[in-house]
């Protein structure tokens, strides 16, 4: 096979890995979600329909360039990555793992504070925000343009910091986890985890939540280190276990108005 097919080879397997993961994930979730609370996504079919469909084009956007990193890395040595757990010290391991994550969180939170610019919003980060509310599908729901942002993070990271092939399989299990159980509409971690000490520091679905109610704040991914550094950490958010469709266009509308004015202050 040569060069290019493999590479192609190795783009489509990613694409197709990072599109099963998504939907084993949300349909879990989803699932979870039907059981705890029936009827919390009721009416919402249409907007499932359409988290789907932004979700499986971004699993593409993000599968391209991690399918070309894992042929450098399996053919021509490309990256960090390593297979051998004593290649580097077991301590090694863990630290790997929590370095990675704030580094991702990091580069979250500047991209996604910076999506609430007005034109950013309106050109991108609308498409997330028009579930209302979002459910466990909406975790991959965006504009190819934001998706490209998130999509690059991870593979840069491997040219410069090692890591072994299971904490980065750790890694990208932790961000898939984190990105459905953030949007799903209800707190499925135990309330010491979100209330106490611990909660302070990590993003759980409350803290998400009230991101999706008022825009212009609650920006992190996996900690709130930087929200509470750059005072746009606003606490919780509620849960409104009604039945889904109670955001009219209306009412998007009028939020993206508001979203975009947050975003300029």
């Amino acid at each position: 096979m040569n060069v290019a097919l493999a590479i192609l080879a190795s783009a489509l397997a990613m694409t197709a890995i990072v599109g099963v993961r998504y939907l084993a994930a949300s349909a879990g979730f989803a699932l979870a979600t039907r059981l705890r609370h029936p009827g919390l996504y009721a009416g919402l079919d249409r907007q499932i329909a359409k988290e789907i469909g932004w979700s499986l084009a971004s699993a593409a956007i993000y599968g391209i360039p991690a399918g070309i990193v894992a042929w450098g890395w399996k053919t021509q040595g490309w990256t960090r990555i390593y297979d051998d757990v004593h290649a580097m010290s077991l301590w090694y391991l863990p630290v790997s793992v929590l370095l990675y994550l704030f580094l991702h969180d990091s580069w979250f939170y500047w991209t996604h504070r910076a999506m609430h610019r007005p034109s950013l919003f309106r050109r991108y980060h609308a498409v997330h925000h028009a579930s209302r509310p979002p459910t466990a599908w909406a975790a991959m729901s965006f504009h190819w343009g934001e998706a490209l942002s998130g999509a690059i993070v991870i593979p840069l990271l491997v040219f410069v910091i090692p890591i072994h092939v299971a904490a980065l399989g750790l890694v990208l299990t932790v961000m898939t986890v984190m990105g459905v159980t953030n949007h799903m509409g209800w707190e499925i971690f135990p309330a010491w985890m979100w209330r106490g000490p611990l909660g302070a520091w990590l993003i759980t679905a409350s803290h998400h939540q009230r991101h999706h109610e008022r825009y212009g704040c609650n920006y992190g991914l996996y900690f709130r280190f930087w929200d509470r550094l750059c005072g746009t950490d606003q606490g919780l958010g509620r849960f409104d276990h009604a039945p889904g469709g109670r955001g009219t266009r209306r009412a998007a509308a009028a939020d993206q108005r508001r979203a975009a004015g947050d975003a300029g202050a």
